[in-house]
Formats: structure tokens, C-alpha cells, sequence
């Protein structure tokens, strides 16, 4: 696998390599031992996955009082993803990173918890699956407004098919220091 740090610490793409022949392809998604050799020592808990169409646009999500870290792996589809480093004590609080995943070639994301995750579907539909590090809780999410004028994230899409509470969600700006992810910066 080909891991490419990227600008949020802790942040990482991650580009896998399969093994093909005739009868298609086979590749690991997850193997603790190499996955820590890349800086992802985080133990997770819980996986979740999300099938979207084209021109859907989730987040910017985050959990406050048990934040969350994200490996993030499409099985069919591609997307634009976005995390945005909501770590109030991190030197990249308040900076985005973007990454295209696509499920082939398989390339992933991870996110440390304290970063907050979004993502627009590129393709005609998109299966994403996605390891957390911590279980999620009803009642504490928090969100970043996806167009946040004051970030500029360049979204693929004019009007994107969003959920109603993402719409909502207040500017960065707007965001209280009691909303925000309860993390210590780890380096």
C-alpha cells in the first residue's frame, strides 16, 4: 500500500494494491500491523456504510463529547471527501483537506477524531464503508455548513441533493468553543 500524509496531522490517503488476475481482483482493506506502521493506531469499534447517487453531498458531520476517527473505503463508485480539522488546540484547526476516492483503483481515507467528514458522489452512485474509533451517539453531532463561504471547499456540485439538517448547519465561524470535538491534538 502507498500512504501519502497529507495536511491535517494525522490525516492520510491511503492507495491500495491489489492483486489481480483472470478472475478479478483481491486486496486487503484493513490489516492492524501495516495500518500502524502508517500512523493509524487507533483501535476501531464500530463500521458503517452509506450507498448514495450521484450529486448527493453528506457533512460536514462530526461528534462532539465522543469524537469519532474515519477510515474511509468505497466499494463501488467515486467520490470527492473532505475532512475538515475541528481539533480546537490542532495547528490545522479550521483547514481542509480534499482526496477522490475511488473504489478501483481502491483508495482510502483516514481521518483522526476531531476532524469533521463529508463527501460528494461523483459517479452514478457510490457504496462507501467506513470504520470508526469510537460508537456513534445519538444526540451529539455537531456539523460544519457544507458551503461555508469562509472555507471555500471547491464542491463538485451547484446543488447538491442534501439532507435538510446539512443544510442547516452553522458557518465555522458560528461554531461555539462548547460545540466543538472534546480531543486532545495528538501529533
Amino acid at each position: 500500500m502507498k500512504v501519502e500524509t497529507l495536511a491535517i496531522p494525522g490525516a492520510v490517503k491511503i492507495t491500495l494494491e491489489p492483486f489481480r488476475d483472470d478472475r478479478g481482483a483481491f486486496f486487503e482493506t484493513f490489516r492492524r500491523d501495516r495500518y500502524a506502521a502508517a500512523g493509524i493506531v487507533h483501535e476501531f469499534v464500530q463500521d458503517n456504510r452509506s450507498i448514495s447517487r450521484r450529486g448527493v453531498l453528506r457533512g460536514l458531520h462530526y461528534q462532539i463529547t465522543r469524537p469519532q476517527g474515519h477510515l474511509v473505503t468505497l466499494t463501488s463508485g467515486r467520490i470527492l471527501d473532505i475532512g475538515l480539522d475541528l481539533r480546537p488546540d490542532s495547528p490545522a484547526f479550521g483547514r481542509w483537506i480534499a482526496a477522490e476516492l475511488t473504489a478501483d483503483p481502491p483508495v482510502q481515507l483516514f481521518l483522526p477524531p476531531g476532524v469533521a467528514h463529508g463527501f460528494c458522489v461523483l459517479s452514478d452512485g457510490a457504496e462507501i464503508w467506513y470504520k470508526c474509533t469510537d460508537y456513534y451517539l445519538r444526540g451529539d453531532e455537531g456539523g460544519v455548513l457544507w458551503n461555508d463561504p469562509d472555507l471555500g471547499i471547491p464542491w463538485p456540485v451547484e446543488r447538491p441533493l442534501i439532507a435538510a439538517r446539512d443544510a442547516a448547519f452553522p458557518r465555522l465561524k458560528d461554531v461555539t468553543s462548547d460545540r466543538l470535538p472534546k480531543v486532545a491534538f495528538r501529533d
